[in-house]
C-alpha cells in the first residue's frame, strides 16, 4: 500500500486533486490511500512524525503566511529522507529551488485533469517498482508495500502472508523466491517466518519466539536459532 498525503492552502483544490487521485487509483489498480488530506501544512509535519507516508503532494505557496512549500518540504525531509514530493504549483519561479528536496514532480494548478494526474502516478509507480530499497512488489497487479512497514513474513501452506504494521497482505508464491530478494535486514528465524531485524522489539530464546513493534509475534526455529544469533549485533532485544 502506497500512502499519499495532499496539502493545499485551498480547500476545492483539496477535494479536487483528492477526487481524481481516488478516480485513478480505481481506474489503474494502483494498490494506493489518501491518508491525510488538509490545508494545514503544520498537520502534515505532525502526521508525518508518527505515520508512514510514502507520497506527498504539497502546495507550493501557502497565501497569506510567510511559510512557503519549500519550507515545509525541508521539514519533511528532516523526518523522511525518501517519500515523494510532488509540488503544486502557478509560479515557476520556485521549480529550480524545489529540486535540492528531491521533487518528483509538478502539478500545475490550473491545468491538472486526471489524464496528466495519471501520467504522473504512471512513472512514480514505475519508480517505486524499480526501488527495491524502499518498496517490495507482492504480486503481478502492482500490490507494493513499503519495507520499512513489514514486521514479518510468514509461509502458510501455500499462501504467503505480509504482516505489517496495520494490515496483512496474502499472496501465492515462492518462499525462497521471495527470500532471494529481500534486503539483509530480513532474516530467514524458521522455516514458516522470515522477520525484519528493524522492526524487532524483543527476542525470547527461552520461549522462541519475537515481539515486533506492532504487538504480533513469529516463531523461531532450532535450525535457525544460531545463524539469527549472529545477526543481532548486541543484546538490546534479547530477554
Amino acid at each position: 500500500m502506497v500512502n499519499f498525503v495532499i496539502c493545499d492552502d485551498e480547500i476545492h483544490m483539496v477535494e479536487k486533486i483528492s477526487i481524481l487521485l481516488e478516480k485513478a487509483f480505481l481506474k489503474n489498480d494502483f494498490d494506493a490511500k489518501i491518508v491525510l488530506k488538509t490545508t494545514d501544512y503544520n498537520e502534515v509535519v505532525s502526521f508525518m512524525s508518527s505515520n508512514i507516508v510514502n507520497v506527498v503532494i504539497l502546495d507550493i505557496e501557502f497565501r497569506g503566511s510567510n511559510i512557503t512549500g519549500l519550507d515545509v518540504a525541508n521539514k519533511i525531509r528532516k523526518i523522511n529522507k525518501n517519500c515523494y514530493l510532488i509540488f503544486i504549483t502557478s509560479h515557476f519561479e520556485y521549480v529550480m529551488q524545489a529540486y535540492k528536496f528531491k521533487t518528483f514532480d509538478y502539478l500545475i494548478k490550473n491545468a491538472i485533469t486526471l489524464e496528466t494526474l495519471t501520467n504522473t502516478l504512471n512513472r512514480l509507480f514505475d519508480d517505486i517498482s524499480n526501488t527495491n530499497v524502499k518498496f517490495f512488489r507482492i504480486d503481478n497487479r502492482g500490490t507494493f508495500i513499503d519495507l520499512n512497514d513489514i514486521q514479518f513474513i510468514e509461509k502458510n501452506g501455500m499462501r504467503i502472508i505480509y504482516h505489517t504494521s496495520h494490515k496483512d497482505y496474502e499472496t501465492y508464491n515462492s518462499f525462497k523466491k521471495i527470500e532471494n530478494k529481500l534486503p539483509n535486514n530480513f532474516v530467514r528465524c524458521h522455516k514458516s517466518f522470515i522477520a525484519n531485524l528493524k522492526n524487532i522489539v524483543n527476542i525470547s530464546f527461552s520461549d522462541n519466539t519475537i515481539l515486533f513493534k506492532n504487538d504480533s509475534i513469529c516463531y523461531i526455529g532450532p535450525k535457525y536459532k544460531n545463524s539469527l544469533m549472529e545477526m543481532i549485533n548486541n543484546d538490546a532485544v534479547v530477554k
